[in-house]
């Protein structure tokens, strides 16, 4: 299991980059835990959310750039040794893009750190958790083994955790050196290429 291990790493091939869609997440990662078929490649470890807060994630849960990847159980009680986890806004479908039927939801939360919310102090860290939809949690239960020594895999959700930037984005979206000072530029006409 990942919680036991502090110094989680993942050895994809060079050039290889973990960045999956939320459908992707949900169809070919989630799905396949619930319904105890294997992940290929098994690369996000299983990890009891609650026992550690965002910024000790590293090295227990998949770092791509800078969004960390984990498995956990579904549970209400989303405190852990300094802080919470709380809700914000509603819940998202997520829709397949071949059939666009609703495979899973997310849900969006934000951690703040103190006890209770009259004390606590909102953070930057922001957690996407995934979770099968009703219908695909109910057709998982129904192709699992028959055996009471397995355990519930539907309560399993995926979770995706940044840090958000002051500007209130993920930060995956800024533009380079040279973009800026190619969009600072007012007016492209005055640019003078060589005629050849």
């Amino acid at each position: 299991m990942g919680d036991k291990n502090n110094n989680y790493n993942v050895n994809l091939p060079p050039g290889f980059r973990f960045d999956p869609t939320d459908e992707e997440l949900v169809v070919h990662f989630l799905q396949r835990k619930t319904t105890l078929l294997p992940c290929h490649p098994h690369v996000i470890p299983d990890l009891h959310l609650y026992s550690y807060d965002p910024w000790q994630l590293h090295g227990r849960a998949l770092l791509e750039g800078e969004k960390w990847y984990y498995y956990s159980r579904r549970t209400p009680n989303r405190v852990t040794d300094n802080g919470y986890w709380k809700a914000t806004g509603m819940e998202e479908a997520v829709i397949s893009s071949t059939n666009n039927k609703k495979v899973g939801m997310k849900k969006h939360l934000v951690f703040h750190v103190g006890e209770s919310p009259a004390s606590s102090i909102k953070t930057n860290w922001i957690m996407q958790e995934f979770c099968l939809s009703d219908s695909a949690s109910s057709s998982a239960k129904s192709s699992k083994r028959k055996s009471q020594s397995i355990k519930d895999y539907s309560k399993w959700v995926i979770c995706r955790v940044y840090e958000q930037n002051e500007d209130g984005d993920d930060g995956m979206d800024q533009l380079s050196y040279l973009d800026e000072v190619f969009l600072s530029l007012d007016d492209l006409d005055e640019i003078s290429l060589p005629n050849y």
